[in-house]
């Protein structure tokens, strides 16, 4: 099975990326730093822009695993920016057939957040066909998630 995790954290090694090795541990896979990809803004359109190359990642996994720290009461920029990305250029149900989870961690984050977080990611994998399997914003939610990816 493949699994991309795709951290939306500037922070590589961050708690971000520590909550989803919990969830993947004793499973390979591959990592996608968002930091590390040229993705503008909805409507935006540049020769330089890697969208296409994020979402080739993702239709060729079994599973995806998105990461977020939680900034500003929400998800970060980066994780919404590549969701927003979807809307127009992607059909609905193009990630049919895979599951999704999501880590969504960040110093006491407000049960609000957490919720407004993980109703964006649900319905993010509705409308692309994704199985969602839930969120970990803690080590022993990651723990219980680690067994349905």
């Amino acid at each position: 099975m493949s699994i991309l995790f795709i951290n939306g954290s500037p922070n590589k090694n961050g708690n971000t990326a520590k909550l989803a090795a919990t969830i993947l541990a004793n499973m390979d896979y591959e990592t996608l730093n968002l930091v590390d990809y040229k993705l503008y803004a909805y409507g935006q359109k540049f020769n330089d822009d890697q969208f296409d190359e994020i979402l080739k990642k993702m239709k060729a996994a079994d599973a995806i695993v998105i990461g977020s720290p939680v900034y500003w009461h929400s998800m970060c920029g980066a994780v919404r920016n590549l969701l927003d990305r979807f809307y127009g250029p992607v059909n609905p149900g193009a990630l049919s057939g895979k599951k999704l989870a999501f880590v969504f961690q960040g110093g006491a984050p407000l049960d609000w957040m957490l919720e407004k977080g993980e109703y964006t990611i649900g319905r993010f994998a509705k409308m692309y066909g994704l199985e969602y399997v839930g969120m970990a914003s803690n080590a022993s939610e990651a723990q219980a998630l680690a067994g349905k990816i």
